[in-house]
């Protein structure tokens, strides 16, 4: 019998979600990696196997990639460390804000993106990573600077059917793009704007919070920045705003239907200086059109939470009708198994959450 499992992981914690393939009623687990850090969590399921990978930072012996092969019952530390940066980059890893399996034709590789800003590779489904030094060595680099969150590659996107090809988005420094396998870079952020940089719109640099594609139309990425929610069409060459009809435009997720392009939702808040909901209602805004025009979904969410959603914390499964899952910073778990047409809370009282993942397997 399929089973769905919902991992969030948070401030002091992993934990793990149970249900049937109604995704109804869930059940909780105790939490994993108590009093750690969970910025990054993903389910693995493209060899007819489910791995679970968990990027936890513990206050005492720092970051470290956890991996469990029979749905997060027990855990494996992966080895030597798995992600360190090479001794000539006098560098020290402080947070895995990112692990990201590859498409299916790339059934070994899983991607890391970490704070400060760098990428690593693994070629074992996450048991060893290597840096991408094209990136790391990248002229840009001594001018990215940390955000509110820190300086990290917290978006790792990659190409569906060109393994070569990988887009990361980082804050800040803004959106990067490889067509050769990480050898060399280009900043695609012509037309996103920051508002801290003078001039229009400034080559690198801006503050990106999240950037998200649906396989099935790669040239069409869609991201929310710092301030502004932006699409492009001709994959990140230029950007156009498509933050009209939303009740704000600052926030940090933008998810996109696992099943139609077209299709995203967005976690609206008033600004970088009133992170709340704008009126203090929650509300999660969907698009049909790429963006064009917005409708809140709903009903089922709380009338009143002061809290925000965080950049990892709003994922889908890739079920038919598609579940989403959002996570808060006040630690509930909110739930749609209608694509947004109605919500439950399956779980409070959590620690404020900073990461989502959910599948059925």
């Amino acid at each position: 019998m399929a089973e769905a499992i919902m991992l969030a992981g948070t401030r002091k914690g992993l934990f793990i979600g149970r249900s049937d393939e109604s995704r109804r009623e869930w059940v909780w687990d105790k939490p994993e990696f108590a009093m750690q850090e969970i910025y990054s969590a993903a389910i693995d399921m493209r060899d007819g196997s489910t791995r679970l990978l968990a990027g936890a930072t513990s206050p005492h012996w720092g970051p470290q990639v956890f991996r469990s092969d029979d749905l997060g019952r027990s855990w494996t530390e992966t080895k030597g460390g798995a992600i360190r940066f090479p001794e000539d980059t006098d560098t020290s890893l402080e947070r895995i804000w990112q692990l990201r399996p590859a498409p299916d034709g790339q059934p070994d590789v899983v991607y890391a993106g970490t704070e400060p800003s760098a990428l690593f590779r693994s070629t074992d489904r996450g048991e060893t990573f290597a840096l991408v030094r094209g990136l790391w060595d990248h002229p840009h680099r001594p001018s990215w600077h940390p955000g509110g969150g820190g300086q990290a590659i917290h978006t790792i996107v990659p190409h569906p059917t060109d393994a070569a090809t990988v887009t990361v988005a980082m804050s800040t420094g803004g959106v990067y793009r490889t067509s050769d396998a990480g050898e060399s870079w280009n900043p695609f952020n012509r037309g996103i704007g920051a508002e801290f940089i003078p001039g229009e719109s400034p080559e690198y640099g801006q503050c990106v919070h999240k950037v998200a594609m649906n396989p099935a139309n790669p040239d069409r990425l869609y991201a929310q920045n710092h301030g502004g929610v932006f699409r492009t069409d001709d994959a990140g060459q230029s950007w156009k705003s498509i933050a009209e009809g939303l009740p704000g435009d600052f926030g940090f997720p933008i998810v996109v239907h696992p099943h139609k392009p077209d299709t995203i939702y967005v976690f609206p808040l008033v600004a970088d200086i009133e992170r709340f909901p704008p009126g203090g209602k929650p509300g999660i805004w969907r698009s049909d059109d790429a963006g064009e025009t917005w409708r809140e979904t709903g009903p089922g969410l709380p009338r009143e939470a002061y809290t925000a959603v965080l950049r990892d914390a709003f994922s889908t499964d890739q079920e038919d009708p598609a579940g989403l899952y959002v996570g808060t910073r006040h630690g509930a778990i909110w739930v749609s198994n209608d694509e947004g047409g109605t919500w439950a809370e399956v779980r409070s009282n959590l620690p404020d959450v900073l990461c989502v993942r959910a599948a059925v397997v």
